[in-house]
């Protein structure tokens, strides 16, 4: 969930898989545990999952899946490309259906967000292993784009526990994920090696800038509530 990629694993194939199943179970296992003090919890975990898994697929072939419409190798492109600019909003979206359909009305926001970060850490541990989502060349040599993603989500994962320890817009910090990641990804885009045949831009920096204007508008309406 945590690559972008349009093809197999060059090296490393098995490493991956493993890293996003424990990503995953970290995920579960929390959600497992705070099913004692509510049992729709889990539920909602796993339509995140899906909608996340769901989203991550259409995100990349969005980007990048049509460009390899006559590529012989299709199929296999097709089935292993994901995005995870695509699994945020549509995990997102796969929360808010499921709270709505159990007429769960406390926000989950903030603690969805201190889980985010290390799951997509390993997956990018995944991505180096594999030798998939590189940076253009540039005057440093090829960009380290995968370390660089890395780099963001521990800034990430610090920003939000300090956020947490000292209570700071509480009930935001998802949307304030959503909108720090969304930004970091349009700029960080231009030094990755995707296909840019859209005036020169990624289908990713599109999905990037949906997310950020997503994320903000929902970071307005919740803070209008709580006046």
């Amino acid at each position: 969930m945590a690559s972008d990629m349009s093809g197999v694993f060059p090296s490393g194939g098995l490493i991956y898989p493993v890293l996003m199943v424990v990503g995953i179970g970290m995920g579960a296992a929390y959600w497992v545990r705070a099913a004692k003090t509510d049992s729709r919890l889990p539920m909602i975990y796993f339509t995140c999952l899906v909608g996340a898994f769901a989203g991550a697929k259409l995100a990349f072939l969005f980007a990048e899946g049509w460009l390899h419409f006559h590529d012989p190798n299709r199929w296999e492109i097709w089935l292993s490309g994901k995005s995870v600019m695509g699994a945020l909003p549509g995990g997102w979206l796969g929360v808010e259906m499921a709270k709505k359909l159990t007429s769960f009305r406390e926000s989950t926001g903030d603690r969805f967000a201190m889980l985010l970060p290390m799951p997509l850490i390993l997956g990018r541990m995944g991505c180096l292993s594999a030798g998939c989502c590189k940076g253009v060349i540039c005057s440093l040599g090829v960009w380290p784009s995968v370390p660089v993603e890395i780099a963001f989500q521990f800034v990430a994962l610090l920003v939000l526990w300090l956020m947490r320890w000292k209570r700071w817009l509480t009930g935001q910090h998802f949307h304030f994920y959503l909108i720090s990641y969304g930004l970091f990804r349009f700029g960080h885009e231009f030094l990755r090696a995707t296909p840019k045949p859209l005036c020169g831009f990624s289908g990713y920096q599109f999905i990037a800038l949906a997310t950020v204007i997503a994320g903000a508008v929902a970071y307005r309406l919740r803070s209008n509530r709580t006046l």
